[in-house]
């Protein structure tokens, strides 16, 4: 076994020896052997005598430089990833460090790789260490000039940070660009890519009437896919200036997309690297849900130039800052594009199904982690989802003019910084004027909130008292929780559905119809005078506190905010609780081998949705839509895949069955023969034109489709003119028709597959069938000609689908679902260890199910923990999976 990373805890935090003030790179590109030179301007940070520390990983030291002298071997070392000179000035120096790298073997897409013949880097959160060697931590901020060496022929374009201040041909075939940023900048944020890549080109004028060059690279092949992505940049700069006052700070911002990579997309200063499915579209080849996705990646990649770029986090237990500051202004800049309901439903959604369960598993962490083996590992919907509701909720507590007057203070306080989520809260406690350190828990506490909430109605004073306790289960850093501090939005309805004024002494907040209370005790009261009946509590309104909220309320309640709400969460909120409520029972049912039933009032109040014209039609399908697979699981104590899948799959079956006339007449009303447009208003009639065409076509465990039903999506698919309306179809028939389905998937194969994209979705649409056999399928396809085991896309479609997604065959009972997983993690880890370690995921989780399930599951780790070579990444995983 190799030896492993050490643990880093943030209370060891020491601020860096030396700084950095400038860094010249010259870069000479070659598949095999890159040759980095690279000159920093260093400076001690404080009077010290300590030895200059550089970190240095998979790369060959050519030569070191002090004050342009070489340096023997006996005056330096290079072990453990680490480059040290014992003895430097204590006045400014210049270190010049030669290293040797081999993109072409950069399976790990960390550092300078390969990717279809380009060159490019992914350095976040440190892999400029594997370029050259450098103090690579993000509280070194250096101004990076690059100078790019490539052949003219294989890289006729060479891209770096910044504005482009020389370029010209060598005598030797190749030619040079020479880039620079006067932006001081973490080495996480330096990019450089080169390659044989076409360019899209557009402008734009900031507020103050500068001209902004707009530069897309991507692929010839792609050339035409463009224009959605560069709309979305548009969008998003002029969204920046007018609600967050920021304007762009160089003369050219730059997007290349890349097949390779392992994640979204990178913010790099000036020059974001992308994966292409966050760049690529077209409407015969991208769905809604990708054109959404685009724009939203584009616009938080963007946003990161001032929250990540301009102001970075000081060290790494800081990631939250950027991360979840940016999601929550990317989550904004969505909700003014489409519908805000509809965007805040789809967050929840993630929060809840997702994020809950990775707070309640044994990766659970701080929004700002203590301690972590590898950072790569905290790379999290906690730190990402989470910390964007933390900010949501300073958003919720301050008030939209407020927040903003301390978003403003953060800027002015620390651009040009590293900074913690401390100087951050710190701004938004000046423009607030009250102290926010209990709201601070958020950031150190782990664990998911439970609110236990009851009511109260005194008929004879007319009044009614609303009670919450809150409490927090034990995590691997705390057993004891301390009271969290949280705003709780509430209104009251009365019997009618109508709003009540609602007023209290506690709270804050001037709309009579809406309270904001503030919960900063484990147990607390409010009092609401002149009530005269007792009134339904819609509780956590627009869900303004990542919490889990245990509430009992009858049918009769749920009803009544399912129609009546004026909060479209909470409207959306009480039918999920009715459905999982009606859900939960039945799989008790199904467990002890009874029938399962749904309930007559589930399926009336769906119908109520579903014929109700006058609401967003987005809104609608997300209404109509059972409670995902994972969050009933979250209910259970021990989770059972195939009840809940069972039950679930007999729900979709016997609503599509009982309300077949008036999905039918919505189906068809939604229909229309215009031309696909990506807008709101049309991407809202697909979504609910093809939600009811997955209730038709959702067949009871066993049972088959009618040939009218079936022919049906056969159709959608035929003539469908855009990839939403046809990957919907063919989704519906896959899950619906073996025979049927293998018919349309080896047409679409065909129609498609010389679009990687593309053929991502036809993988994760057979990863995902729930029909028999899948294992199998997805086991053969492992070895088909467009899978590649390099290539975190096709991994995610189909091993992270299966794995993640395809509950019931994934946790069947024989194991095989766990020994599949376990392969491919063991055959992802030499290549690509940040990838290896995000599939464990579902291994995890595996205290929350039986006895036999359990062990099999550990058996995996187990497995995976014994091999030779295993990386940091999966063993902090697997290490953290089987604690005790």
């Amino acid at each position: 076994m190799i030896a492993q990373k050490k643990e880093t805890f943030l209370k060891d935090y020491q601020p860096p020896a030396y700084l950095v003030d400038r860094v010249d790179l010259r870069i000479e590109l070659d598949a095999q052997s890159t040759l980095v030179q690279s000159r920093l301007l260093c400076r001690p940070n404080q009077q010290t005598k300590k030895p200059l520390v550089l970190n240095g990983k998979r790369l060959e030291v050519v030569q070191v430089a002090l004050n342009g002298s070489v340096l023997t071997r006996n005056r330096f070392t290079f072990t453990d990833g680490l480059l040290t000179i014992a003895h430097v000035p204590a006045e400014p120096f210049e270190v010049a460090v030669t290293t040797r790298i081999n993109p072409a073997e950069n399976t790990a897409l960390e550092g300078l790789y390969l990717s279809s013949g380009n060159y490019c880097t992914q350095c976040e959160p440190e892999g400029f260490r594997t370029i050259t060697c450098f103090p690579d931590r993000p509280d070194v901020m250096s101004v990076f000039t690059t100078t790019v060496i490539g052949d003219k022929t294989s890289c006729p374009v060479l891209l770096a940070n910044g504005n482009l201040m020389a370029s010209g041909d060598l005598d030797d075939g190749r030619h040079y660009a020479t880039w620079h940023d006067p932006f001081p900048k973490p080495s996480y944020l330096f990019a450089l890519v080169a390659g044989d890549l076409v360019r899209i080109s557009d402008t734009f004028t900031t507020r103050s009437g500068r001209t902004v060059a707009l530069h897309i690279y991507v692929e010839a092949r792609n050339r035409d896919k463009c224009g959605h992505a560069m709309r979305s940049l548009k969008k998003a700069m002029r969204w920046d200036e007018e609600h967050f006052g920021r304007e762009y700070d160089l003369d050219l911002y730059m997007i290349v997309a890349v097949d390779d990579f392992n994640m979204g997309a990178m913010e790099n200063k000036g020059l974001n690297v992308f994966n292409s499915k966050y760049v690529l579209a077209l409407p015969e080849t991208a769905t809604d849900a990708d054109y959404e996705g685009i724009e939203a990646v584009i616009a938080h990649e963007y946003f990161h130039n001032w929250t990540g770029n301009r102001i970075t986090c000081r060290d790494w237990f800081q990631l939250s800052l950027k991360e979840g500051l940016t999601v929550f202004r990317d989550q904004e800049f969505t909700a003014d594009m489409s519908s805000r309901p509809v965007k805040r439903i789809e967050d929840v959604n993630i929060i809840r199904s997702l994020q809950f369960r990775e707070d309640s598993g044994p990766m659970a962490h701080p929004v700002r982690p203590p301690s972590f083996v590898e950072i790569n590992n905290f790379y999290t919907l906690t730190v990402y989802n989470k910390g964007a509701e933390v900010i949501r909720m300073l958003f919720t507590l301050l008030g939209a003019e407020t927040f903003r007057q301390g978003m403003d203070i953060y800027f002015d306080r620390h651009d040009g910084q590293a900074v913690t989520c401390d100087d951050f809260v710190a701004a938004m406690e000046t423009a607030w004027g009250k102290d926010l350190s209990q709201f601070k828990r958020w950031y150190s506490q782990a664990g998911t909130p439970e609110l236990t909430v009851t009511g109260h109605y005194s008929a004879a004073d007319q009044q009614f008292i609303l009670e919450i306790e809150q409490s927090c289960p034990p995590t691997r850093e705390s057993v004891v929780k301390e009271p969290f501090f949280m705003p709780i939005a509430i209104g009251l309805l009365d019997e009618n559905g109508n709003a009540l004024p609602v007023n209290t002494d506690a709270g804050t907040g001037t709309d009579t119809d809406t309270k904001m209370l503030i919960l900063s005790e484990q147990r607390q009261q409010y009092f609401f005078p002149n009530i005269t009946s007792k009134p339904t509590v819609s509780f956590l309104r627009n869900f303004s506190a990542p919490v889990k909220v245990h509430h009992a309320q009858s049918e009769e309640e749920l009803h009544r905010l399912m129609t009546h709400d004026t909060d479209p969460f909470n409207r959306w909120e009480a039918g999920q609780t009715l459905s999982l409520r009606h859900i939960l029972e039945q799989i008790a049912n199904f467990q002890h081998q009874q029938p399962i039933s749904i309930r007559h009032r589930l399926v009336r109040g769906l119908r109520d949705f579903l014929l109700d014209t006058d609401l967003d039609p987005a809104f609608t399908a997300m209404a109509v839509t059972l409670p995902t697979e994972n969050w009933i699981g979250q209910q259970m104590t021990i989770i059972d895949p195939v009840a809940i899948f069972s039950v679930r799959q007999q729900f979709r079956a016997q609503i599509g069955l009982q309300l077949r006339d008036e999905l039918l007449q919505r189906y068809h009303d939604l229909t229309g023969d215009i031309p696909y447009q990506y807008n709101a208003v049309e991407a809202a009639r697909r979504t609910l034109r093809n939600t009811c065409l997955a209730y038709l076509l959702a067949p009871e465990i066993g049972g088959r489709l009618t040939p009218e039903l079936l022919q049906l999506g056969t159709e959608q698919y035929q003539r469908s003119d855009n990839m939403t309306d046809s990957i919907a179809a063919l989704g519906c028939v896959v899950n619906a028709d073996a025979a049927a389905g293998a018919a349309l998937l080896a047409d679409f194969y065909t129609k498609w597959q010389h679009d990687p994209l593309v053929v991502d979705k036809w993988l994760a649409l057979q990863a995902g069938c729930s029909l028999p056999g899948t294992l199998e399928h997805v086991k053969n396809l492992t070895g088909h000609a467009s899978f590649s085991i390099k290539n975190p896309n096709k991994v995610r479609a189909l091993i992270a689908t299966f794995c993640a997604t395809n509950h019931n065959q994934f946790h069947a009972a024989d194991g095989h679902g766990y020994c599949f997983l376990g392969d491919q993690v063991i055959r992802l880890d030499p290549l690509n260890p940040q990838i290896a370690a995000r599939m464990l995921t579902p291994l995890t989780q595996w205290r929350r199910y039986d006895p036999t399930r359990q062990q099999m599951m550990c058996e995996q780790l187990e497995r995976i923990r014994r091999q030779p070579l295993v990386s940091d990444d999966v063993q902090e995983v697997v290490d953290r999976s089987l604690q005790k």
